[in-house]
């Protein structure tokens, strides 16, 4: 039982899941079999069957979750590849991830008051779409539950990396720029890295998506929520 509860051990585990799930969707090119959906599924029936708490295996995620800000400066890699065509469309680009922020704050906000949640789970649900480190921190200055917070934008990332470019593709969207961008606006580094698989250029418009609208989240939430009256 040591053994198993070895922070060394359990981030092994972790990763040999994560391996596995890339290895089982790409024999079955199924989308809902998503690498981190799937590792995560894998790593809860093995905690409950080795009755390992949280706390313990949480020793082990801290060392994955170091890397996580550094990866997510990582991206400005094809960001910067992409900087001379960015910089022409500069203007719609921000306009358009202004509106993705604000909707994005106020629907999830109003729908969540009218099914009757409490104003700080409301708040926790507020930076949904931007990436973990920053949602965690936005959740937090507002009143929320930050650990709620990452366990919601991992959600949301989830069915973005899973569904987002058949929701685009029923809307007809077929600009690579327009896909990128939702992408990254709506699910963060989740959906970034689908967009990445996709090509450099999604990716790169991803990315960029991911940073504006994470910029915007924690500029305009406590704004966008005062005036809305709960905060």
């Amino acid at each position: 039982m040591d053994f198993f509860t070895n922070k060394f051990f359990l981030l092994a585990i972790t990763f040999g899941f994560y391996f596995l799930s890339k290895v089982i969707q790409k024999k079955t090119g199924w989308l809902v079999l998503n690498p981190i959906l799937l590792a995560i599924a894998l790593l809860i029936c093995f905690l409950r069957c080795t009755d390992i708490s949280y706390e313990t295996y949480s020793e082990a995620g801290s060392l994955v979750e170091f890397w996580l800000k550094p990866a997510v400066v990582a991206l400005g890699v094809p960001l910067y590849l992409q900087l001379k065509m960015i910089r022409k469309q500069l203007l719609p680009i921000l306009i358009s991830q202004l509106a993705g922020c604000i909707v994005g704050l106020v629907a999830v906000t109003i729908i969540a008051k009218l099914m009757g949640a409490t104003p700080e789970v409301i708040m926790s649900l507020a930076p949904k779409s931007v990436t973990t480190p920053i949602a965690m921190e936005v959740s937090d200055s507002v009143g929320g539950i930050p650990s709620l917070t990452a366990a919601v934008v991992i959600v949301v990332g989830l069915f973005g990396a899973i569904c987002g470019f058949k929701v685009l593709q029923v809307g007809h969207v077929g600009s690579p720029i327009a896909q990128g961008l939702s992408m990254g606006t709506a699910s963060h580094a989740v959906g970034t890295s689908r967009a990445m698989e996709v090509s450099g250029k999604y990716g790169a418009y991803a990315s960029l998506g991911l940073t504006l609208n994470g910029i915007l989240t924690a500029l305009l939430a406590p704004t966008i929520l005062h005036l809305l009256g709960l905060y």
